[in-house]
């Protein structure tokens, strides 16, 4: 398959999901309030059908973090981890920039950008973000990557799960991004770039913790 088109499907997914996530956060401020639990809905119904629709054209990463796991894994090629990125963080920015057009005049709600919850140190959100990217990221390896895994067919409802599992406690520690790019797209067109580190250590950090142990653990381990 063409790598174009794989970084098309790349950046369709990721679009969908800023467009969906971050949106379903702005829909919801702009009402008064913020429901935990249908942002939550909305990024892993997202991802979800992401995984259904593009899986089976670029992997459906829609995430950098994830993309530099895979790579880890030796399950992406080098010369396509540019693509996969820049195709990430174009669709992430261009949703944002729709969701701006969309919300004009409610542009206070702060673009759906994952913060910091009152109390929160920077540090502590790094560790966060490592963490619940490191069970997203393991995750997507034991049903989408792992072969011997007979819930693989299953992968887009347990991936969309964890997201919304992940989101239900890690939503007032950081927002949950788990995603370079969920972060990025709106952090770019509000150009709002606070403790923008957060948002990329613990997401990569997370994502090869995960990689190299079940690598180490199971892939290699049951050889």
């Amino acid at each position: 398959m063409a790598s174009w088109r794989k970084y098309l499907a790349e950046g369709i997914g990721t679009f969908m999901l800023i467009f969906i996530g971050a949106g379903s956060i702005m829909a919801y401020e702009t009402m008064g309030g913020l429901d935990i639990v249908g942002v939550a809905a909305a990024h892993g119904l997202a991802i979800m059908i992401g995984v259904f629709a593009f899986g089976v054209i670029s992997g459906a990463h829609f995430n950098p973090a994830v993309t530099i796991g895979l790579w880890a894994m030796k399950k992406v090629k080098i010369q396509d981890v540019p693509g996969y990125l820049i195709s990430q963080l174009l669709g992430a920015s261009l949703g944002a920039l729709i969701l701006k057009v969309i919300f004009a005049d409610t542009l206070a709600t702060g673009m759906g950008i994952p913060g910091l919850g009152a109390g929160v140190s920077p540090l502590s959100g790094t560790i966060a973000e490592a963490v619940l990217t490191f069970l997203l990221v393991w995750t997507i390896f034991a049903v989408a990557v792992d072969q011997d895994n007979k819930a693989s067919m299953h992968a887009g409802l347990i991936i969309g799960g964890v997201i919304a599992a992940d989101i239900l406690v890690g939503g007032p520690l950081t927002g949950a991004a788990m995603n370079p790019a969920r972060w990025f797209g709106p952090a770019l067109i509000a150009n709002n770039w606070s403790n923008w580190y957060v948002y990329l250590v613990g997401p990569l950090v997370g994502s090869l913790l995960a990689a190299t142990t079940y690598t180490a653990v199971y892939l290699k381990g049951n050889k």
